[in-house]
């Protein structure tokens, strides 16, 4: 293993494709039956047929490689990256955490608009895709900050912030707890802070707060058990979700939400499938559920939250529990659960506006 930092352009063998398209044309699918048990039949035979007859994997293969992209190991893994400067020397970097099923063709839509004032590192998590697949255990959301710390010191840079949505939302509190000293500010789009189990926090919930805690309650009993299964066993899963990109795409489908456009839902399965690091990726999660119980204390790093309606709803008060310095909390109408690339200018208007304030704080204190 090497500590270089090597150029990295995605090249996918042609054969790779051959095989991918052979594989879509004899594509089994289930019998029909209402929405209500699951991804429809005819949600994934339209993705399916887009596909086997639409959908371009060498354009978005182009786009991708417009962005300049490296790899580097750290920690015994091989980690992907793409690392856009912005043309102000001194601009702040941030380095931004995508999660599941997403990647990071999640912040595509915010390179542009972020890179006029923040220099961008934007990785693959470890065991997904070009970071991928992981060869030993332990790779969970306290490894991944520990690894992502030490890329950005690898790039040279001393203050930066941690910017994240869905998995991304775990990590980037984690390097602020772990990089204290080198993190300004992290940037979330969901704070996953739940009741602890004393019935003293739920006595004077408002109707605000009900009706986020049933949102939670309706997600975890009704939608929840790709999480049991990824927690509890990954690998069982891994075996269909390697041989079959239908498969995979139906799996995938039930957290990409019905917004969003085919283009962006296929490109982010087949990275998947032609990493084949469907099965390293989920087994983020069982390391999370077999990790060792996060700190009591809360983190202490300034935090800001731009959630949006119809993703996960945090809930402030067990959010202060967990995070002492909440600097910034916005609700927005419009994102949903991928808003950098749903709502691409809003998201990266709270983002900017989070760290500029943090930065003209700071500089008043000086």
């Amino acid at each position: 293993m090497s500590s270089d930092i090597t150029p990295f352009r995605i090249e996918i063998p042609q054969a790779d494709l051959d095989d991918l398209q052979t594989r879509l044309d004899l594509a089994r699918f289930t019998d029909e039956f209402p929405d209500a048990y699951g991804v429809s039949v005819q949600r994934v035979r339209r993705l399916t047929e887009y596909w086997r007859n639409g959908y371009d994997w060498r354009a978005w293969e182009a786009r991708l490689n417009a962005c300049p992209q490296f790899t580097t190991d750290i920690d015994g893994q091989r980690i992907h990256f793409l690392h856009v400067r912005s043309a102000k020397p001194d601009a702040l970097p941030l380095i931004l955490t995508h999660g599941w099923p997403g990647s990071f063709v999640e912040f595509l839509d915010v390179i542009e608009p972020l890179s006029k004032d923040f220099h961008l590192v934007i990785p693959s998590l470890p065991g997904f895709c070009f970071s991928g697949p992981t060869t030993e255990s332990g790779w969970g959301t306290v490894r991944t900050a520990r690894a992502w710390a030490e890329l950005m010191a690898r790039l040279g840079y001393e203050r930066y912030g941690a910017v994240g949505n869905d998995g991304g939302s775990m990590v980037s509190p984690e390097i602020g707890r772990l990089a204290t000293s080198h993190v300004v500010g992290v940037h979330v789009t969901q704070i996953f802070s739940f009741p602890s189990g004393d019935p003293a926090e739920l006595a004077d919930l408002t109707e605000e707060e009900q009706a986020a805690m049933e949102v939670l309650r309706w997600f975890w009993e009704e939608a929840g058990a790709f999480n049991v299964l990824h927690s509890q066993q990954p690998q069982t899963l891994a075996h269909a979700l390697a041989d079959s990109p239908v498969g995979l795409l139906g799996w995938q489908a039930q957290l990409f939400d019905q917004e969003l456009d085919d283009d962006f839902v296929l490109t982010n399965v087949a990275l998947y499938w032609l990493t084949r690091t469907a099965g390293s990726a989920i087994r983020f999660y069982y390391e999370n559920a077999k990790a060792a119980p996060p700190p009591a204390e809360p983190t202490t790093t300034p935090i800001g939250l731009a959630s949006a309606k119809g993703d996960f709803q945090s809930i402030r008060r067990f959010a202060e529990r967990d995070h002492q310095n909440i600097a910034q909390w916005h609700t927005y109408e419009t994102g949903g659960h991928y808003a950098a690339h749903l709502a691409p200018d809003v998201y990266a208007g709270d983002v900017r506006a989070f760290f500029s304030g943090l930065l003209q704080g700071q500089r008043g204190q000086d």
